[in-house]
């Protein structure tokens, strides 16, 4: 992956029939800048807003559950976009993380009704997409690891509600309701990230990332 910043490395290899050839590696730079921080910054705030609109607009989902308890969890998506968006626009260290707890803390500033609960899922939910993009050294940014971080986050997610909401449910409940939120989680917060950072590439709103570069070169 490009990266402005990166540290070149000369590697010196040896062709039959030609002199020693120098080639330069570049391997991403993982240090935050300042338009990174302003960027993530605004990321968040924005999926804040959508965080608080679909407190709202999750109660269509109401009659669902009536017909098969626990299903509403497909309804998780939009609560765990922060982290994977975040992530794939700044693609650095911690930037998942960031993305998910400054976007719950905002909406929780902005009236989420479940107060300081609010902050401790947006914490467990970035921590969960930030390990995949960990677990890929922070180079790959294809839409399955995407799906993958949107996932984590989803699963995280259905797990911290049994412990915090459904703690005497019975299994069937658990289970359609935690596999809701991962399905959930991987296609509207993992898949929806992955092609909204690809559109907002191709209108240039990203020239300064490697997101936008990369769509510049196709």
């Amino acid at each position: 992956m490009p990266a402005q910043g990166g540290i070149s490395k000369p590697v010196h290899f040896h062709a039959k029939g030609t002199s020693m050839t120098t080639a330069t590696l570049s391997a991403p730079s993982l240090r935050w800048r300042v338009v990174d921080i302003v960027v993530a910054a605004v990321v968040a705030v924005a999926c804040a807003v959508v965080f608080v609109g679909w407190n709202f607009g999750s109660h269509i989902l109401d009659g669902v559950q009536a017909l098969l308890p626990g299903i509403q969890s497909l309804g998780y998506g939009p609560w765990l976009i922060g982290g994977p968006l975040a992530a794939l626009i700044i693609r650095k260290p911690g930037a998942a993380l960031f993305g998910e707890l400054v976007a719950a803390a905002v909406s929780m500033l902005l009236g989420a009704p479940w107060g300081l609960q609010t902050l401790e899922s947006g914490l467990v939910q970035g921590l969960a997409a930030e390990v995949v993009f960990a677990v890929f050294l922070y180079r790959r940014w294809s839409w399955p690891v995407a799906m993958l971080a949107g996932a984590a986050a989803g699963l995280v997610a259905g797990l911290n509600d049994w412990v915090f909401y459904y703690a005497g449910a019975d299994t069937l409940f658990l289970v359609i309701y935690i596999a809701g939120a991962t399905l959930s989680g991987a296609v509207i917060a993992g898949l929806g990230s992955w092609a909204l950072v690809k559109a907002l590439a191709k209108t240039g709103a990203l020239r300064r990332f490697a997101a936008g570069r990369e769509a510049e070169r196709v």
